[in-house]
């Protein structure tokens, strides 16, 4: 052999070409946030492990990603020794309509999370939308195509729903 050859696969044949990449449902959002001073950090730190210490029930982040019901992952990173906070999550659908969503469900949270960040858009988000969104869209470190999903055209209800059927639904 030349080491040029194909792989082929038992029966001596090649493999079968990829099958052609499909755009997931999902769509990716990396927001990295500039935070105000290491005092900002202090604050932002402790709310957000108060928030997170809730139980899901009494977790104002935590019922608004049930109820929302778009979002398969969401996670807050501090960044670079604590100067930067990083939202991370991954959700069905178009930025508009996840944005739209946020500002209806949790608005609250977001007020007192961009507080404390340099360059935010005018509070209350609920009231500057259009700003809020341009904000994030702003602040949005993009992925490198192509976005991996091991289940592409699964949305969360999807997913949820095959739990449910299997009786693996949402403890």
């Amino acid at each position: 052999m030349d080491g040029t050859s194909r792989t082929t696969g038992t029966s001596g044949t090649a493999p079968p070409a990829a099958a052609p990449a499909t755009v997931p449902v999902q769509t990716p959002l990396t927001l990295i946030m500039k935070i105000k001073s290491p005092e900002d950090y202090q604050a932002l730190r402790q709310m957000l492990d108060h928030l997170q210490s809730l139980p899901d029930t009494d977790n104002p982040i935590r019922a608004a990603l049930n109820r929302v019901a778009t979002v398969h992952f969401a996670r807050f990173v501090f960044l670079e020794d604590n100067t930067k906070l990083a939202i991370i999550t991954t959700f069905d659908g178009d930025f508009d309509t996840y944005i739209k969503d946020f500002v209806e469900q949790i608005s609250d949270v977001f007020n007192r999370l961009l507080a404390h960040m340099e360059d935010a858009p005018p509070l209350p988000v609920e009231k500057y939308r259009e700003e809020f969104g341009a904000y994030i869209k702003k602040y949005d470190a993009p992925s490198l195509q192509p976005f991996y999903s091991a289940y592409p055209n699964l949305t969360v209800l999807d997913i949820q729903a095959m739990a449910e059927a299997q009786g693996m639904g949402q403890a």
